[in-house]
């Protein structure tokens, strides 16, 4: 049995859990707070449920392309002749998390300026207020896809802010 394999595992289920629970609880509080202050989401209204739903699943998608990139940094310290300390760690791990939560937001708020601009005259979120679902479900599609095209230029420059190891250059 490799032990440093199954260790490597654990932390990084861990640290999937607490980062994902986190930062989803703290995003569906922001939700909550600056856009329906008076809306409780146990209070029938369905159009509330799928527009949070589809902010907690676009969050969702965007985290999935993070964690791989702080499993890294705990995977380079762990290697042999590596100086990744755990405060680099948690240095970085802070620095993706914060640009992934950074693109969330834009993502999120692009999505209702472009709605704005498309549907003059429809308040999208006066319709969600009011029960309006086939405007959450537009609204959480458009969402989901703009989230789904840009997951993988998220990946990218998450995983090109690693501070992989120097290697030579063989080639010259």
């Amino acid at each position: 049995m490799q032990t440093k394999l199954l260790t490597l595992a654990f932390i990084e289920i861990a640290l999937a859990i607490v980062v994902s629970v986190l930062i989803l609880f703290i995003s569906f509080r922001i939700l909550q707070k600056v856009f329906f202050k008076n809306i409780p989401l146990g209070e029938n209204n369905m159009a509330f449920s799928v527009f949070t739903a589809g902010i907690i699943l676009s969050i969702g998608i965007i985290l999935g392309e993070i964690i791989p990139s702080i499993t890294n940094m705990v995977r380079l310290s762990m290697s042999t002749g590596n100086d990744i300390t755990f405060g680099k760690i948690i240095q970085y791990s802070g620095l993706y998390l914060l640009i992934g939560f950074g693109f969330a937001v834009i993502i999120n708020t692009s999505v209702f300026l472009l709605f704005s601009a498309l549907t003059k005259g429809v308040n999208e979120f006066k319709d969600i207020q009011r029960n309006n679902v086939a405007t959450a479900i537009v609204v959480t599609a458009t969402l989901l896809s703009i989230t789904l095209i840009a997951k993988d230029s998220i990946s990218l420059l998450i995983s090109a802010l690693v501070p992989y190891p120097e290697t030579s250059n063989f080639l010259l």
